[in-house]
């Protein structure tokens, strides 16, 4: 079966973020508002501010987040993270989309730190995103790491571009997915990962 296998690229952004101030001051006065109103005075900075949280993961290192947590241990099973929620911005329209991520893999030799999943999710969720990159990045970068025999990820979001403009649909959620190594290859264990996404965990 052929590979969709993406390049991931690491780009970092100058930190600065005094520049977009003013543009942001400029985008107010063309909306019709009056950026020296007290309610907006500020504004330019918090949404700066703002941005460079939600765009943080371009200046966030793979090798930080893993910080060495990855440890030989004889086990040959599957390892699910569930429900990870991760908020990220629509590279079209720079509107949110938001939802819950589920990561798996087989481990050949090696397993990670069970904290550092959602730490990748997250780096690669705040950043200008569409879910379907956002998807097989995260993928393909637990594979980098670990080099598995398989790695799959379902991404489950909604998306404000479609809720608050265009199609104006408020109840709608899109799925992603992306399988690789074993996942791709053994119909039984992709089976095995989707039926366990199934299963509610009430005790928690």
């Amino acid at each position: 079966m052929k590979s969709n296998k993406v390049v991931v690229k690491m780009v970092a952004p100058p930190k600065d973020g005094a520049a977009i101030v003013p543009r942001i001051r400029e985008i107010i006065a063309e909306l019709g508002e009056d950026p020296e109103r007290e309610g907006l005075l500020r504004t330019p900075e918090r949404s700066a501010k703002a941005l460079r949280f939600l765009t943080s993961g371009y200046e966030m290192s793979l090798n930080q987040i893993v910080n060495g947590a990855l440890f030989d241990v004889k086990y040959d099973e599957m390892v699910v993270v569930r429900d990870i929620e991760f908020y990220s911005m629509c590279e079209h329209h720079m509107l949110p989309f938001f939802g819950k991520m589920h990561v798996a893999y087989l481990p050949k030799d090696k397993v990670i730190g069970l904290s550092k999943i959602p730490r990748i999710v997250d780096m690669f969720a705040r950043r200008l995103q569409v879910q379907e990159r956002l998807t097989q990045e995260v993928a393909e970068t637990i594979k980098s790491v670990l080099d598995p025999k398989g790695v799959a990820v379902v991404c489950h979001a909604r998306h404000f571009c479609m809720m608050m403009r265009g199609v104006e649909k408020q109840h709608s959620g899109t799925m992603t997915s992306a399988m690789l190594g074993d996942f791709r290859t053994h119909k039984e264990t992709r089976d095995e990962f989707l039926a366990l996404l199934q299963t509610r965990t009430n005790d928690f």
